[in-house]
């Protein structure tokens, strides 16, 4: 027999969600949706239990026996501690998202009780079924328990991220008796400003994507084919999307020295051959782009996917300006000691005035002849990763012709440690 809950309670919990700090994780990017994706429809049906939950029905309650775990096909849930009447909110979970993890790894007591605040559709997968799948299918049980120690892991960050971020937005602002003061206030302001912008654009977009990705999954195959241009669209776009907000907030962390650097050593040579063919693609011939890369170019000691988006952030930067039958290089050599890598185009080039302030965020040229509406956010990236790594970056005129040359440097051998950030006040 369900139990439901007060539709006072679901009320409330709906309300208070506007105000709650989201984990980073979105149905979108969860590594659960992509494994069941790529997973066998049959498989996926003999090892979950379909449930579906009526607005305000409970899951669970804090203290049940249980050993399932749960994927939201579609809908809403609330995860709350304590007793109903005065519940503490822990997250909301959506389509894409998982909950109950740890009853298939131990034999305890639920810790949360789980609300539905809409109507749910749910896939259980029990601790029987759980094991079954670990014998007769290796490759995904590995790649669930991998996907479980990690979701666990940035709950528990994302917990005392959220903790500190509400305690911040509840300062009342004192009175300012010094200029640094008011500056050091203006950046907290600004800060969280951040955080609740990237909340709210979070939300609709991972409805978007995990919408998406739903009809990849229950559309007829020649359904799919008729209209697979017409997806591919719609979730490049998407991805567009999701990577402003992921460039929002790593500028933000950057800033603050709480984004966290995975130093590897790698090839350029791949990652701009890669960057140019998926570029390519995306232009549909309107540019011409190609790579100068050196031979006998080093590896890089270097976080890889914050240097691969610098270098996506001054690609799209060129491909705003320039124009059809227009030309974009990248190019790379190694130069007094450090590896140097420009990219340049034959666009309307940038006054010497302005090319120092693109780099700040929320920031474009006053002198550009061609418009472009945009967030200035991609160039504020470029420096703060850039320096970070004890490199530099600026922008120069070419030798000939008009356009621009977006340069960067990297030193062969970086500290143990990113550099700390210099000190730099952004309106």
């Amino acid at each position: 027999m369900s139990y439901l809950a007060s539709p006072k309670l679901v009320d409330d919990l709906m309300a208070a969600r506007a105000d709650h700090l989201e984990p980073s994780e979105t149905g979108y990017t969860s590594p659960f949706t992509k494994l069941l994706v790529s997973t066998d429809r049959d498989q996926l049906s003999q090892s979950f239990i379909e449930r579906s939950c009526a607005r305000g029905e409970v899951v669970f309650c804090e203290g049940d026996e249980g050993d399932t775990m749960f994927l939201v096909w579609s809908g809403l849930v609330a995860i709350i501690k304590g007793e109903f009447s005065s519940p503490t909110i822990l997250a909301y979970r959506g389509a894409g998202e998982i909950f109950g993890e740890m009853a298939l790894l131990e034999n305890q007591p639920r810790s949360a009780s789980i609300i539905a605040l809409e109507d749910t559709r749910l896939l259980g997968l029990n601790r029987e079924r759980f094991e079954q799948l670990l014998r007769t299918t290796p490759s995904v049980s590995r790649s669930i328990m991998e996907i479980l120690s990690a979701r666990l892991r940035r709950m528990s960050e994302a917990r005392s991220t959220g903790d500190l971020s509400e305690k911040r937005l509840h300062q009342e602002v004192t009175t300012l008796k010094s200029e640094k003061q008011r500056l050091e206030e203006l950046q907290r302001l600004r800060q969280e400003t951040t955080e609740l912008i990237i909340h709210d654009l979070r939300n609709p977009l991972s409805a978007i994507a995990i919408s998406l990705q739903m009809i990849s999954l229950v559309l007829p195959e020649e359904v799919l084919k008729a209209n697979s241009e017409l997806l591919s669209i719609a979730q490049a776009s998407t991805q567009r999307m999701q990577h402003l907000v992921d460039s929002l907030m790593e500028i933000s962390r950057m800033e603050t020295g709480e984004a966290h650097f995975e130093i590897t050593a790698f090839s350029l040579k791949p990652m701009v051959e890669d960057l140019v063919q998926r570029t390519i693609i995306l232009a549909n011939s309107k540019v011409k782009l190609d790579a100068d890369i050196a031979p006998d170019l080093p590896m890089i000691v270097a976080d890889r996917e914050k240097i691969e988006r610098v270098l996506i952030n001054l690609i799209d930067n060129a491909l705003k300006y320039v124009p059809e039958q227009g030309h974009i290089q990248i190019s790379a050599a190694q130069q007094n000691g450090s590896l140097q890598v420009c990219v340049s185009d034959t666009g309307p080039g940038i006054p010497a005035e302005d090319r120092e302030r693109i780099f700040e965020r929320f920031t474009q040229g006053t002198g550009q002849k061609i418009k472009r509406r945009g967030f200035g956010l991609g160039l504020a990236y470029c420096r703060l990763a850039i320096e970070r790594h004890g490199g530099r970056i600026w922008v120069e005129e070419p030798a000939e012709g008009p356009g621009s040359r977006f340069i960067f440097t990297l030193p062969l051998k970086i500290p143990a440690q990113p550099l700390p950030n210099k000190e730099r006040a952004f309106f």
